[in-house]
């Protein structure tokens, strides 16, 4: 709701955004933000809040990775360093189908090491207030005790696989920062080019693409081949061909203005299926395994109140009840 005194000012109030935004639009930094952009940080940054000290008085240490790395570290020596903490080796997306397969394996794997993943197509559970991935793809919260990464679901699998590669980079870094991708070039900014040129190397190693180039090559959609076996978007695959000089900047261009199109078709026919699925399972990719998990231990054992628990859940009454026996099954289906 727009405050009163706010309709009387020459022009609108200027919304100031609590994180380093490196979103760029035709080379040019973006200043404006959606009220749905600044709920979902506003959200994400209270549940983190309560994740923080939760864990705090869990006894929980910081994470060591955390800001563990600096931009002048080598680019690829901090891939694989994300990698085997991970406990990911270099071929790890191949071993999946599918993309939705390969994005799911990542999460499990991050949530697993602490870092807290939540994603979202839009504000809460509010389906008439979508986000927009040409506003952001994603975002970061940097902390010690719980790191907090968030996706934007309203873009295709494959390119929030990249964006959560990009989000750990910035962990690893220890900094906060907002997201998003203009003709899939980073920022002029040091951070995101080098988040970028690690995501890029964790998701596509050098050695694999140089070693298959010519059998992408032998294909009449190389950028779609490469695409499959890494599991990224054929246009992640194409930049991924011109950081390492396998093409040129036209070719790159040329398929870029390509693949726009059928880019656009893929999030049209995303946000048509956005609303439809279980409800119980979109919770637990709205919350992340590891913060409902902890949330609903702590509302079990009566260390907090269920009323704050409905408030940083969004969920309330026999809706959140249903949800924690789901959680609670879940932990200890994983135990045995």
């Amino acid at each position: 709701m727009t405050p009163f005194g706010a309709m009387f000012l020459d022009a609108p109030p200027k919304e100031e955004l609590a994180i380093p935004d490196f979103r760029t639009h035709n080379d040019r930094p973006l200043s404006r933000y959606s009220p749905n952009l600044l709920e979902t940080i506003q959200t994400a940054r209270q549940r983190q809040a309560w994740l923080c000290e939760w864990l705090k008085s869990e006894g929980n240490d910081p994470l060591d990775y955390v800001g563990s790395a600096q931009t002048s570290d080598n680019y690829k020596s901090l891939a694989q360093r994300i990698r085997q903490r991970l406990d990911l080796d270099a071929d790890w997306a191949e071993a999946f189908a599918s993309w939705e397969d390969a994005l799911q394996a990542l999460r499990k794997a991050t949530e697993r090491i602490g870092t807290v993943v939540f994603s979202n197509s839009v504000v809460g559970l509010n389906n008439w207030r979508p986000l927009d991935p040409d506003e952001f793809r994603g975002f970061v919260l940097s902390d010690p005790i719980a790191p907090v990464v968030f996706i934007n679901d309203a873009d295709t699998k494959s390119a929030r696989i990249f964006t959560l590669a990009h989000e750990l980079a910035h962990v690893w870094l220890g900094r906060d920062g907002l997201f998003n991708l203009d003709k899939m070039l980073a920022a002029d900014d040091t951070t995101e080019q080098y988040c970028n040129l690690v995501a890029a190397e964790f998701l596509v190693p050098e050695y694999k693409l140089r070693s298959r180039w010519k059998e992408a090559q032998s294909h009449s959609k190389p950028f779609h081949s490469i695409a499959k076996w890494f599991k990224v978007s054929p246009v992640v695959a194409a930049r991924r061909a011109l950081q390492l000089k396998l093409i040129s900047k036209t070719t790159f261009f040329n398929f870029y203005e390509e693949d726009r199109g059928a880019w656009a078709v893929h999030r049209a026919e995303h946000r048509s299926k956005a609303t439809g699925g279980n409800f119980y399972a979109t919770q637990n990719s709205r919350l992340g395994r590891r913060f409902s998990s902890e949330i609903v231990r702590a509302a079990r054992e009566g260390r907090i109140l269920y009323e704050e628990a409905f408030q940083l859940t969004g969920m309330s009454g026999k809706t959140f009840q249903t949800y924690a026996d789901l959680v609670l099954k879940r932990a200890r289906d994983e135990r045995e």
